[in-house]
């Protein structure tokens, strides 16, 4: 069976038995008939139409920070929250945003050629030959002038680096070519620099979302020849936000490093370009022949140089200050003027931005409209809403950061909840966040249904993930599987600076998986791309909606907040056993490895010039000491037990919760670490953090992982010393809320 046959037939069985949920967590049987009525109310008030609408507004000019359009926008967005009733305001920040000034890149051996670096305008998209739009590059580049032989580093990750050196090539003094994916942009350049290259350049490879992919644009939805994605390279694992302002509101009396003392900027010169311009170049190239998974989809034969090949790239930005204006708009609530529900989606664009953020921000804005329409009816919220439309947060969350930043005392004491998105289209529903809330949206995805196959989103989730599984097995443990489970967030959203630096419990939420991506952060992410290939109804947009609109109703008018500690305690246990699974797996490799180095058993080339280099032994894994935290979970299993039969016993009385529903949403941050993570202290989180080389990838329990994959076997065990302390704090903070 095809699929797409196998996926029908499985929401079609799957779809059976479901029935609308009678009673929500944290409502008794009266308030869950109240609120259930509300949403009725707020659903009837979504419209489809008025998202596409928005989305064709919004994204009608180039609209990056400190933009006439962009201000245009933060505008727009303001005076259409003051016009549904919500007290509205714009808090600027002044934040660092280099634009380019001169981007030169050229073959200068063995032949000569100049790359274009520029993304034509099409006719069948009118917005691509718009005034106003930033060139191609890679925001926090370094200023550079270079010219260096070429070598070919694959996906630049790592890994690839280790392949390079068993092939006796180095990137150092030479200028590293890597494809986009496989990781964060970021973190190409970054492993580039960190192995002495002095220059960087990115391309897209038509394998991965061109030509090979499908049909391109604007035949098709995959990028063409000329496409390049624009993007922040900053190294946001160190810490995101304004770089001349770590831990504090980039305010405009803020005291300001020296652009020179920020550890989250590189400093070699970065730039994207398209794979016409790619090809010459990798053409060129000679050298030995990449490994067959290291080709790409350009019609040569790929080899990873050095050789002849030399290439000029010289680059240089402005470095100014520009205002970043973040919307703010406030519902204060009726009975819990002090806690608040953030719910926040960026309006900054690299260029049009249609789907990427318009179209998340589109379907905020009609959340925020519907509840304007609620408002008229005598309605208030319970605790109060505060919706957020940020700015810079394309080139490494800049507005969202600053302003918590700037506010990270007072959003410590009051903020129940962040709920996040992004862009957005048509698929599937995504959800990640703080697994406190799994219950919670568990219950909302069963309550929504999808615009296209009229199954719960949970159901149509469901049915893809067991589509997609890839053995017998997984396949028969995800039928089996009755509630939805959140993923861990990693970063690359706003919602980084409220889980990760405060502790705050979050929400990232978003529709998508059925159309390609190829227009992403070029000139091409416009509204005529929108419409033919994301969201063609926008009806998605209606499901974000209803999605996240739901989870910030509940969590703003729950009598006992659904928070269930039950599920992190299971998902920390899972963690913890994958490390010890991942521990013992290295073990086992470095001393396979190390067996074949003392047999000097090593791959022959037929070629002897491209002989492998021998490996070298290394050190083996000594004994770990995870009892610590092993421990420590044990405590945290029965203070979650015991703290689900108090909120039980509260939530089913009419007993004084307020004190109850404080603890509950403080307690996240009893698991965040004082001192920070290893080398990278502005994250806090002990369970969650983007990875050192993975940048948007999630690495949980990075603290310890991240040792680990390192070798760090002394930091490994102090970091399981760590979490361990976290986790206790934790268990012993429910446990006095029990009581």
């Amino acid at each position: 069976m095809k699929r797409a046959t196998i996926l029908t037939t499985l929401l079609a069985v799957s779809s059976v038995g479901f029935s609308q949920t009678k009673t929500i967590s944290g409502f008794s049987p009266k308030a869950s008939a109240e609120e259930l009525k509300t949403e009725q109310q707020f659903d009837a008030a979504l419209s489809a139409k008025n998202i596409g609408a928005t989305i064709k507004e919004l994204s009608a000019k180039p609209h990056h920070v400190g933009s006439p359009g962009g201000k245009e926008v933060a505008d727009i967005i303001y005076n259409k929250y003051k016009s549904w009733g919500w007290d509205t305001k714009i808090e600027t920040y002044q934040v660092l945003f280099p634009t380019p000034k001169t981007r030169i890149l050229e073959m200068v051996s063995p032949t000569g050629y100049k790359a274009l670096l520029k993304e034509p305008a099409l006719k069948e998209d009118a917005t691509s030959g718009q005034d106003g739009q930033l060139p191609t590059y890679n925001c926090w580049s370094a200023d550079g002038d270079v010219t260096a032989e070429l070598v070919f580093v694959n996906y630049g990750l790592p890994s690839d680096y280790e392949t390079l050196e068993k092939l006796g090539v180095s990137v150092k003094g030479k200028i590293a070519i890597a494809k986009y994916g496989r990781s964060w942009r970021g973190i190409k350049p970054k492993v580039a620099q960190e192995h002495g290259a002095i220059g960087c350049i990115i391309y897209s490879d038509p394998k991965d979302d061109g030509y090979t992919a499908g049909d391109v644009y604007p035949k098709g939805a995959f990028k063409n020849e000329y496409g390049v994605q624009r993007g922040s390279i900053m190294d946001m694992v160190i810490y995101p936000g304004d770089p001349l302002t770590p831990n504090i509101g980039a305010t405009a009396n803020a005291k300001r490093l020296d652009r020179s003392e920020a550890t989250n900027l590189l400093k070699i010169p970065v730039l994207p370009i398209s794979y016409h311009d790619a090809k010459p170049l990798l053409e060129a190239l000679e050298g030995p022949v990449a490994p067959a998974e290291w080709m790409g989809g350009l019609p040569i034969t790929y080899h990873v140089g050095p050789g002849k090949t030399k290439v000029h790239l010289k680059v240089d930005f402005d470095w100014q200050l520009r205002p970043a204006n973040d919307v703010i708009a406030t519902i204060k609530g009726s009975q819990f003027p002090d806690e608040w529900v953030i719910r926040g989606n960026h309006h900054d664009a690299w260029v049009n931005g249609a789907g990427d953020p318009i179209s998340g921000q589109a379907a905020l804005l009609e959340e925020a409209k519907a509840i304007g329409d609620l408002l008229k009816t005598g309605w208030k919220p319970k605790r109060t809403l505060v919706y957020c439309a940020w700015d810079a947060e394309e080139p490494g969350l800049l507005g969202s950061t600053e302003w918590v930043e700037d506010h990270a005392a007072e959003l410590q004491q009051k903020v129940v909840a962040y709920i996040n998105s992004d862009g957005n289209s048509r698929g599937f529903l995504d959800a990640g966040g703080s697994h406190a809330l799994e219950t919670l949206m568990d219950e909302i995805s069963k309550d929504v249904i999808d615009p296209q196959t009229n199954v719960s989103v949970f159901e149509r989730q469901k049915a893809e993930k067991i589509a997609s599984a890839t053995t017998v097995k997984a396949k028969k443990t995800l039928m089996a599987k009755q509630t939805l489970s959140l993923d861990a967030l990693g970063s690359g959203s706003d919602y980084s600076s409220f889980l990760q630096h405060l502790g705050i419990t979050t929400l990232d939420l978003g529709y998508g998986g059925e159309g390609p991506g190829g227009e992403y952060h070029s000139i091409y992410d416009s509204y005529d791309d929108y419409y033919r290939f994301k969201d063609p109804t926008f009806e998605y947009g209606v499901a974000l909606s209803k999605t996240a609109g739901r989870a910030a109703l509940r969590l703003a008018n729950a009598e006992a907040l659904p928070f269930d500690f039950r599920s992190l305690s299971k998902t920390i246990n899972g963690y913890v056993t994958d490390l010890l699974e991942m521990t013992n797996n290295l073990r086992e490799s470095t001393e396979l490895e190390n067996q074949l180095v003392q047999n000097r058993t090593y791959v022959l080339a037929a070629d002897p010039k491209e002989n492998l280099k021998a490996p070298t032994a290394k050190a083996e894994v000594p004994f770990i000491d995870f009892s610590p935290v092993q421990n420590a979970l044990k405590a945290l299993d029965k203070s979650t037990e015991e703290l689900a039969k108090t909120w039980n016993k509260m939530s089913a009385t009419d007993a004084d919760k307020d004190k109850l529903n404080r603890a509950l949403y403080q307690a996240e941050q009893q698991l965040l670490s004082p001192a920070g993570l290893p080398n990278r202290s502005w994250y806090k989180h002990t369970i969650y953090a983007p990875g050192f080389y993975t940048g948007y990838g999630v690495k949980t329990m990075p603290g310890i992982r991240e040792a680990i994959e390192q070798r760090a076997w002394k930091e490994a065990q102090e970091q399981i010393v760590i979490a361990a302390d976290a986790i206790n704090r934790l268990s012993n903070y429910l446990t006095q809320v029990s009581k």
